[in-house]
This record gives structure tokens, C-alpha cells and sequence, in this order.
């Protein structure tokens, strides 16, 4: 009897969020949907060296969960890049480029290693096991897919807790991109029945809220709405808000998030009006407390342009923090694939 094929993590999520269209390697490229631009326009960006890959994801090229997979993938390009060499040389190369790929930008560096780390682990594997050349270029591929696919069936388990959360044909506010939970969070709220209206504050200076969570959730058939970043504390209590929701680039163990900027200020007016705030995501032992935290600064340019075109008279300066931090008191819950924990409660994710 022929088998029926295993459904991949993606199916059934939008087109931004398919695997091939995050970050996808084949025949010496990494290829990357630019997310810069998308959806105004599709294009694809290509590296054809890992030091590319890094840059990309430092120029954001691609944001959110986006950069764990470029990683990823960028490491089956490192191999690919010394398929001729030595297992010695092969292995120094693939470390530095574990280290360069891990570090394109430093608030994530601990929990992009951990992906990097995992890489070096198959390539030292497949060496045991007499892999080299493109075999060892095949493993590394098979393992930022095998990660990709972990990662959006764990999601899947936390949408299905975020989703007990939302009224039914509830509403709610997103921040920024969430990457994997919008996706499987909306295929989750569309089994269920339930027409979900969304809030999506448009993120500048990338516009990631208004051109990419947006973007996903009318591809999957929902009603979409974009506001600008000034706008949440009006829309929350105005268009009665049942939930406000963001992922987190970092969870510290005592509680603190830290994502996007402007997630604070969401959840300060969020509080006042008694709108639930749940973040996504999993305590991060590499972060205890914000003593461990980088906050990324960016080139200050940024916020004075608007997809191309200044908005300021020369001689104007900007600044750009590119991510802020949400005290554990302002946070209502951190849904993981293990449940709900409270944001000083944390320790006990771990346990068992």
C-alpha cells in the first residue's frame, strides 16, 4: 500500500511563510525572500557566500524567525564552500562561519549560536560517518529543514494555547512580525471556525506589521486592519481589543521581554485599558536577567525615511533602538508549547 506523505509544518500557512519563501539552499545559493520590500514587490535575495547570508540578515533582509533559518541554511553554504577541503580546514571554516552567521546582529546572538552550535554538531556527525562533500552539504540542508519543521510543530502546540485565549470572532492587536505563531496561530483560529478580526500596527521604520503580518493574515482569509504606531492606545478601548499579542526576540528567566520597540508602549496602554497581553516564545537560559540583554542600535537614517523616500530636512537627527523591554508586570502570560506560565514563574518551564 503506498504511503501517504507526511504533511510538512507550513501547510496551509500563507506564502510568506513557506519554507522555500523564509530561506531555502540549493546548488551553492542561499536564496531569500527580501522581506524589506515584500509585498510591494517579490524578490529574492541570493548568496552565493555565508559572510552573504550574515549580511543580509544584519541589512534585514529577512527579520523576525526569518534569520534562524538563513543561518541554518547559511551553513549548508559554508560546506558547500569547502566541499574540497580536508576534514580539519573544513571544520575550522565551518566554525568561523558558525561564529559570523551567529553574530550578524547582537541581541540574538546567544539564541542564533544555539542554531549554529546544532549545525556544527550534524557536520561533526556526518564526518564520523565518513560524509564529506556534498553529502556533508546535503546533511546540513537536511538539518535547517529538520529545524524548520520542529519549530513550526512546536508553534503549532503554542498556537493552540493562544488560540483558548481569544474569544471566538474575538479581535486582536499584533506587534510587528511573529514570524511562525501568526501563521499557525491563524490556521489554527480558522479550524476552530472562528473569524478573528486583527489589529496590526504598522512597525516602522521596516513597516513589518502593515507588509508582513498583515500580508499573512489576508493571504489566509482574514479581516485585517493596519494602524499606524501611534494609534494602539486609541484602537484598543475604541474598537474593543480582546487581546494584544507579540512574540519576543528574548524572554529572560526573571520575566523581562524584549521585542520589536513600541511593544512597551502597546502593552502600557493595553494594562491601563485591562487588554490581556500574552507573548509567545520560550524562557531563554542564556539571558537570566537584563544584565545579559544588548539592546541593537541601528543606523539612525532609518527613521527618517519611509520606504525610500526622507521625511526630514537635512541636518534632523534620528535614533533607533531596535528593540525595547517590557517589564514581567506588564505581561499577563508567555504561552509556550508547555502551556501558560506567568512571566516570574518561568523556572518552572524547565522543570520536568
Amino acid at each position: 500500500m503506498e504511503q501517504t506523505p507526511l504533511r510538512r509544518g507550513d501547510d496551509g500557512i500563507g506564502f510568506l511563510l513557506r519554507y522555500e519563501n523564509v530561506a531555502w539552499y540549493e546548488d551553492g545559493t542561499v536564496r531569500i525572500l527580501d522581506r524589506r520590500i515584500y509585498p510591494i514587490q517579490i524578490q529574492y535575495v541570493t548568496c552565493r557566500r555565508h559572510e552573504e547570508v550574515a549580511q543580509a540578515i544584519a541589512d534585514m533582509v529577512t527579520q523576525s524567525g526569518g534569520p534562524f533559518l538563513a543561518a541554518a541554511m547559511g551553513m549548508a553554504l559554508a560546506a558547500w564552500e569547502v566541499r574540497d577541503k580536508g576534514e580539519e580546514e573544513l571544520l575550522s571554516f565551518l566554525e568561523r562561519a558558525a561564529y559570523t552567521l551567529s553574530h550578524a546582529r547582537p541581541t540574538t546572538a546567544a539564541k542564533m549560536g544555539r542554531v549554529t552550535e546544532r549545525a556544527l554538531h550534524v557536520a561533526r556527525q556526518a564526518l564520523q560517518e565518513g560524509k564529506t562533500g556534498l553529502a556533508l552539504v546535503e546533511a546540513l540542508r537536511d538539518n535547517a529543514i529538520a529545524q524548520i519543521e520542529e519549530n513550526y510543530r512546536r508553534y503549532a502546540a503554542v498556537a493552540r494555547y493562544l488560540a483558548d485565549q481569544i474569544p471566538h470572532n474575538g479581535t486582536i492587536m499584533t506587534q510587528c512580525f511573529a514570524e511562525t505563531i501568526v501563521g499557525t496561530l491563524l490556521r489554527e483560529l480558522r479550524q476552530r471556525g472562528s473569524a478573528v478580526k486583527l489589529f496590526c500596527p504598522e512597525t516602522r521604520p521596516y513597516f513589518q506589521g502593515a507588509r508582513l503580518t498583515a500580508s499573512v493574515a489576508q493571504d489566509m482569509g482574514f479581516d485585517v486592519t493596519v494602524i499606524t504606531d501611534n494609534m494602539p492606545g486609541y484602537v484598543l478601548e475604541k474598537k474593543g481589543v480582546d487581546l494584544f499579542t507579540s512574540a519576543a526576540d528574548i524572554i529572560t528567566l526573571d520575566g523581562h521581554i524584549i521585542n520589536k520597540v513600541g511593544t512597551f508602549q502597546i502593552a502600557l496602554a493595553a494594562s491601563y485599558w485591562g487588554v490581556p497581553y500574552l507573548v509567545t516564545g520560550s524562557p531563554n537560559p542564556s539571558h537570566p536577567d537584563l544584565s545579559s540583554v544588548v539592546i541593537e542600535e541601528r543606523d539612525p537614517d532609518l527613521v527618517m525615511d519611509a520606504l525610500g523616500t526622507r521625511t526630514t530636512l537635512p541636518g534632523v537627527k534620528g535614533y533607533y533602538p531596535a528593540f525595547d523591554i517590557t517589564p514581567p508586570k506588564l505581561c499577563d502570560g508567555v504561552v509556550t508549547e508547555k502551556g501558560i506560565f506567568a512571566p516570574l514563574d518561568l523556572k518552572r518551564y524547565f522543570e520536568g
